[in-house]
């Protein structure tokens, strides 16, 4: 159940840090180089054209999917903190790119690629994007969510054709962690649902079950590794919070993290040491902070009330969230162009 301590006072925090967080979101969105591009090239004439030509909406922010945040940063803050933030600005900003035309681009590039490019981060912040366009209201979101359904549809069957095949999950802490990417689509997917389209919804519940339902005693003192943002631990917990119900989802829970009440494995309650923000792959670990404290976050909140261990999982969200947020806003580029999405992910 939710907590009454102000939210672990991530609310105030989100209020008072949310300008800082849409500006480097504006500034991140249109800024094309530095850039890293992954490329399959298929012949001789087949080279990499200039990212905004290729990209027209998902140019910025150093990569693709990096750019999906930070879009999926600005429609958040303007739903949840719109008098906190510069709303005319960034509703300029979202105006010029979510374009009918530039956004039937960006899904003809996605179906036009090889089966697993941004599987299924990419794919995942995505339909989060799309979801949270569709939750903003008023005509603005209403157009912008028009324009969005070819991409959604796009990315709907890549994920189809993914789940129909893959036989075993990936779980180390980086973008093709499965447990992320499906629960980053699952909101989405369930809304679809409700609407009459329950496809989606059904793979990934299935899907999820299939792979970790019978998952038990997790051996979550080896990590992090040297180049996570993600725990494999504490996102498959996640997931399965949203698919099993309440009931179950602390049984489950018993099992695969025996010991959370008592603080163990020691390894998953310590932030991690982040030694080198310029290095694109250690900064990775300020957002394993932020990530994690997310999880312990939402964890916490899928325990029944007086469950100790909600208690051991707020102070696991504390500490992260404290290792992780100084770190959001003028920093090394390395970690501004993608951290904002994981502090507005755990503070609203």
């Amino acid at each position: 159940m939710p907590t009454n301590e102000d939210d672990l006072g991530f609310a105030r925090i989100l209020r008072a840090e949310a300008a800082g967080y849409a500006r480097i979101a504006l500034e991140n969105i249109a800024r094309e180089y530095p850039v890293h591009v992954t490329h399959l090239m298929t012949g001789p004439g087949d080279l990499p054209r200039r990212p905004r030509e290729v990209n027209p909406v998902f140019y910025g922010s150093f990569d693709w999917h990096s750019c999906v945040e930070m879009h999926w940063v600005l429609v958040r803050l303007l739903r949840v903190a719109p008098d906190a933030v510069d709303a005319a600005a960034v509703r300029s900003a979202l105006d010029g790119q979510f374009t009918q035309g530039k956004l039937r681009a960006e899904a003809e590039f996605i179906a036009s690629r090889a089966g697993g490019w941004q599987r299924p981060y990419g794919w995942g912040w995505a339909l989060a994007l799309i979801r949270e366009t569709g939750a903003l209201g008023g005509p603005d979101a209403r157009r912008w969510a028009a324009a969005m359904a070819p991409l959604a549809e796009a990315v709907t069957r890549r994920y189809l054709g993914w789940l129909a095949t893959a036989t075993y999950p990936v779980r180390h802490g980086l973008h093709p962690n499965s447990a992320f990417g499906l629960s980053r689509a699952l909101p989405y997917a369930r809304d679809r649902a409700a609407a009459g389209e329950p496809g989606l919804a059904e793979a990934i519940t299935a899907k999820a079950r299939e792979w970790f339902a019978a998952d038990t005693d997790y051996p979550g003192r080896y990590e992090p590794s040297g180049h996570d943002f993600l725990s494999p631990a504490l996102t498959e917990a996640e997931l399965m919070a949203q698919v099993l119900p309440p009931g179950e989802f602390g049984e489950w829970l018993s099992g695969f993290l025996p010991a959370i009440a008592s603080g163990e494995p020691a390894a998953l309650f310590a932030p991690a040491v982040v030694s080198d923000s310029s290095d694109g792959q250690i900064a990775h670990l300020h957002g394993l902070n932020a990530s994690r404290a997310w999880c312990w976050r939402r964890i916490a909140d899928s325990l029944p009330a007086g469950d100790p261990r909600a208690g051991a999982a707020r102070a696991a969200a504390r500490a992260h969230a404290a290792a992780a947020l100084p770190h959001v806003v003028g920093g090394d580029y390395m970690v501004e162009h993608w951290l904002a999405a994981y502090a507005v992910l755990l503070l609203s």
